[in-house]
Order: structure tokens, then sequence, then C-alpha cells
């Protein structure tokens, strides 16, 4: 365990478990400067010792007699929805595993696990609640009317983009919204119909590349009956279902040019015919379109009409990606756990100032729309109502971060293991054979490149030369065994 600042209070632990030796043994491995820990043998009384006062952790086997420690953890978590909880257990099913996480565990650990990981989940598990403390003291929250706004952001680039919305709102006027893909360019198109005076007429969405080509006519202008082979009833069409309203194009640019032509017509007219029908319909329709292409190099390529070009593009509005705004990443990242805790009615998470840096150093390539997919992924999967960089799982990793405090805590405890073995066998020459052994797994790690495994080892290239040809098998998983010496040769050696 690491120390703490001499003047942060006590860590306070509680450890239950029937068998009085290994919960001493846990209390020891874990037994730190300003860390109170105690043991109880009954989850009844651990139950009562946490109410008359609250501990930091709570440590404590899955298979109990009388009340288990899924229902303590149960109990725990009904009186302190903050309670954090690790289980642990030597037979531990499946159904056992998933139910203690479901009810809010922090972690379930095998207890052969215990002398390899128990420090650094504890840690782990502290420095979540020291992250809540910090939170909580600094929390701004976000008002209930940004919970129900369609856009946000506080970066310069944004505040101009939300000054043109405020402008092309008033009139009737085409928009062409551009940006990558993920980067809000529908949210816009919302706003400037939420903003607009057809803000009580519909709006509807079509993203064109979702509808295959030979269906998009009749989707955007609909059909008579008998106008196709399955057209067996007459259909409005989107520009008739949004009379009066706006309706948005995603995705312009891959728009058929057979359809172009006749969406020009609309543009410019305010007429159209349904698919197989000689009757001309009004329309009283706003178009807004959106595209992640250049249009300028479609036109000029012939894959787009430069007529409806220019009819749609009257005013364009640029979303920057989210790389390029990074001031908006924290705004953003709040504004969508505050909304899916008020969806979903669960109780509000919050980020670590580690978790906040680590997505601002992030560049987002999938823009807004990753952001908040992350957020919901690393929501789902999160043990503790704090979210810490390890719980956030970014770009095609879906795997939590391992952080370096994490890594090097399991480093210091595999060296009290190999302690511990040489401990087992008198005579047994630790330092030669941890040198040895260390160097010919660093050359197997690097493909027998003694330059890149010297680089691993931090040694030079001739001290692994010897190592090279040395082929013997080290113990499995590096545990020292009977079998791997015998301690009255090591005696031997070392006498003579």
């Amino acid at each position: 365990m690491q120390q703490k600042d001499p003047s942060a209070a006590s860590t306070r632990i509680i450890i239950v478990d029937s068998e009085t030796d290994f919960s001493g043994w846990a209390a020891t491995h874990l037994k730190a400067p300003d860390v109170i820990i105690e043991t109880f043998e009954r989850a009844e009384d651990a139950l009562a010792a946490y109410m008359k006062q609250r501990a930091d952790l709570v440590l404590t086997e899955a298979r109990l007699p009388q009340m288990s420690g899924i229902e303590l953890l149960k109990r725990l978590r009904q009186q302190d929805p903050n309670a954090m909880v690790l289980l642990f257990s030597g037979l531990a099913g499946t159904s056992a595993v998933i139910e203690s996480m479901r009810l809010g565990a922090y972690d379930f650990l095998r207890k052969e696990q215990m002398p390899y990981d128990l420090r650094s989940i504890v840690e782990s598990a502290l420095r979540t609640v020291e992250a809540r403390r910090t939170t909580l003291a600094s929390a701004n929250p976000v008002s209930s009317e940004s919970i129900q706004e369609t856009i946000i952001g506080r970066s310069g680039a944004m505040q101009e983009v939300f000054k043109l919305i405020g402008r092309v709102s008033r009139s009737d006027a085409a928009v062409m919204i551009t940006g990558e893909s993920g980067c809000g360019k529908e949210l816009v198109a919302r706003a400037i119909h939420k903003f607009s005076p057809r803000t009580q007429k519909e709006f509807v969405a079509i993203n064109v590349t979702a509808i295959p080509d030979n269906l998009l006519e009749s989707e955007l202008f609909g059909h008579e009956k008998g106008a196709f082979t399955g057209a067996v009833a007459q259909r409005m069409g989107r520009f008739e279902q949004c009379d009066g309203g706006t309706l948005f194009l995603d995705e312009i640019g891959d728009m058929p040019l057979t359809v172009q032509s006749k969406l020009l017509r609309v543009l410019q007219e305010g007429e159209l015919s349904r698919v197989g029908g000689n009757t001309t319909l009004k329309t009283d329709v706003r178009v807004l379109a959106a595209t992640n292409k250049d249009l300028e190099k479609e036109v000029t390529e012939g894959k787009f009409r430069e007529d409806l070009f220019y009819r749609l593009n009257v005013v364009r509005i640029h979303i920057p990606p989210l790389r390029e705004r990074r001031e908006d990443v924290r705004i953003l990242a709040e504004f969508f756990l505050q909304r899916m805790a008020a969806r979903k009615r669960t109780p509000q998470m919050r980020f670590s100032e580690d978790a906040l840096g680590l997505l601002e150093a992030y560049d987002w390539p999938g823009n807004v729309r990753e952001l908040e997919n992350t957020l919901q992924r690393a929501c789902a999967l999160s043990n503790a109502d704090v979210l810490l960089p390890a719980d956030i799982p970014l770009g095609s990793n879906t795997q939590r971060v391992v952080t370096p405090i994490h890594t090097l805590t399991r480093m210091q405890d595999a060296l009290q293991t190999l302690i511990h073995g040489a401990q087992q066998l008198p005579g047994f020459e630790l330092m030669s054979w941890v040198e040895r052994e260390l160097k010919k797994a660093a050359l197997r790690a690097s493909g027998q490149n003694s330059e890149d495994a010297a680089d691993l080892l931090g040694v030079s290239e001739e001290d692994m030369s010897q190592s090279k040809t040395d082929t013997k098998p080290v113990p499995v998983a590096g545990v020292v065994t009977a079998k791997a010496v015998d301690p009255k040769a090591a005696k031997a050696r070392k006498a003579s």
C-alpha cells in the first residue's frame, strides 16, 4: 500500500472472512501508515461496525455462514449507495460473480489471485474513493435547462456556429452543413428548425445513404398505387409529410443524379409529382442538407449537379472536428453523463480530473458521437460512481487502461513472491537466478534480438550475449519450486 499524505484522514478498511488465518494475512498484506484495518468473521458484525462508522473499503468473502458476502454487499449498498465493496472467494461460481457486479461490487477476486492482485486493486479502489471526495467537493452541475439543449459548446468556433444558427433561423434560406462524421450536423439542423418560425411543424431527417437508390425517389416524393412492383397503395412522400416544416437531407453528396434533378425542381418551383403520377402538388418545405464530402470537387468531377449545389449552398455552416475545439470536450462529457443519468433515472456519475485530462488529450476521430459512445460504454462497465482513466476505453480498444501505478504495484508484489519463494529454499541463490531468467525472458520477448533485450532491461548488449544460447526452461509463471534447484548442490557451490 502506498503511504498517504500525513495531513490526510486515516483510511479505514474492513475485512470479513470466517477463515481467520486468511483475513489475518490480508490485513498484514495491506498494512500501511494511516490505514486502520478491522477484521470480522461474521457479515452481521461487519455490517454493524460499518453502520456505526463508515469504512472506505469493505473486503468480504462471498461464501459466509448465515449472511453471505453478497447479501452483505446488498445491505451495505442499500444503506450507503456509495459503499465500496470488494468480494473474494475460493469457490465462486459464475452466477455469484455476475450477481456481485450487478449489485455494485467494485471487483471480485479469486483467492488464488489475491497475493498478486490484492494490493493493486485495493489501491485503485481507494483512489476512486479519494476522487469521489474531490469531485463531490468541486462539482459544478449542468443546469436542468442545459440538459434540454440540443447542441452545446464553449469554444470560439462553436460560438460562431451558434451565431450563424441564430441568423439563418429567421429566414427560409437553404443551409449546407459540413463537417466530419459524428460532429453533430443533425443537431445543428434540429437547432435551426427549433428556433425558426417553422418550429411548430414537423422536422424530418433522412440519411440518403441508408435508402437504396431505387427507393429514394419514392421515399422523398411518394408514389401512386401500381407505380412499380410492390406499390400496392398510394404513399405520401417526405416532402408532403413535413409540409410547412423542415426536411434535413444528410449525406446529400451520395444522392443519385436522377433524384438530384427532381429535387432541384422542388427547390425551384415548390412543386412535385409522386412517382407514377401526373398530378402536380404544391409543397412548402425548408431544406437543410449536410455532407462530409467536398461537394465542390464532386461538382467538378460531374458527380453532383452544379445548379443543385448552388441551390443548397445558400448559407454554409461548418462544424469543426472535436480535436480542434478541445475546450468543448469537458462540457460535452459532463453533459452526456448528466443526460444518461436523467434518462435512466440512475445516480449521477462523475469524472476524476485525470479522466477529464485523458478525454481532452485524445483526438476523437469519431468526434462527438465517439465521445458519447465511449462514455456510455464506460458507464456500463464501471464498478464505481467516479470514472477514472482506467475506466475509459479509447479508440478501438475496448479494454480498460492499465495505469503505470497499477503496473508498478503488481511488479512490487511479484518481488515479494520471489522473496517468499527463496525463503522456502535455504541456500538458493536468488539474485543469480533472477538475473539469468530475466535475460532469457527479455530475449524471448524481443525475438532473440540482443539489442532490444538489452534496452528492455537497461543493460549493455555484451551482458546479454551469454544468455542468448542458454535455453533452459523457466519454472512455470516464474514461481520457484522444490524441483527448480537442489539446495545441497547450492550449498556445495557456495562453499567452494
